[in-house]
């Protein structure tokens, strides 16, 4: 990342964490939630499990600003750098959301049904990732990494393509169904469809790997 006011911000919600932790630190109880099944069980563990999650932000805000450094690939990061720098916002703003919702439910337990909050958000990342997952140059770091696809250009491109529409469908796809199904049903569903559309993405990419080097 290089845009500095992309920085400032990506760093802003990675510690936001970190600051609302340390705020309601003597206020925690000894076990706060931080795992929900589908069933609706809520598993309790120490606080010091928040610090855990808050730490994750600056931890990936400094991946997201140097990996591209190190990447031998790093001259096409220009290419889709905005899409890069977008991506690492939203994954940062993921993570608040997620301490946010450990605090909520420590203080006032049930007032959200984290099944479906969770589900829904999830289904907005993916609608997301997939919206710009096209859009992604050949690199060491981000994307669908398939062998065949950091071999040759083109096939990296069209898998991306073909990865793009798999997550983009099953975000707007979970959309209605986490909020109108059991959570239960929703998880299936989704981690159904998408591991069928990851297996789709992997075999195509083998695919054209092949008749682009038959050729």
């Amino acid at each position: 990342m290089k845009n500095k006011k992309w920085i400032a911000i990506m760093w802003a919600l990675a510690v936001i964490p970190a600051i609302l932790t340390l705020l309601f630190w003597d206020r925690l109880p000894e076990q706060i939630p931080n795992r929900w099944s589908f069933n609706g069980v809520v598993s309790y563990g120490g606080k010091g499990n928040l610090w855990l999650m808050a730490a994750l932000g600056p931890g990936m805000a400094a991946l997201f600003q140097f990996l591209p450094r190190l990447d031998p690939k790093k001259e096409n990061y220009k290419n889709f750098m905005g899409y890069y720098n977008a991506f690492a916002i939203v994954m940062e703003a993921f993570i608040l959301v997620m301490v946010g919702i450990i605090l909520v439910e420590t203080f006032r337990p049930g007032t959200l049904r984290v099944g479906k909050v969770v589900m829904v958000l999830l289904s907005l990342l993916f609608l997301g990732m997939g919206s710009v997952m096209g859009k992604v140059k050949p690199n060491w770091f981000m994307g669908i990494r398939t062998p065949w696809a950091l071999s040759d250009p083109d096939v990296w491109n069209k898998t991306h393509r073909l990865g793009g529409w798999v997550f983009f469908l099953v975000g707007l796809i979970n959309i209605p169904v986490a909020l109108l199904c059991p959570e239960k049903v929703c998880a299936a569903i989704f981690f159904t469809a998408l591991m069928a559309g990851c297996v789709l993405t992997y075999v195509m990419s083998y695919r054209w790997y092949k008749l682009k080097n038959r050729e």
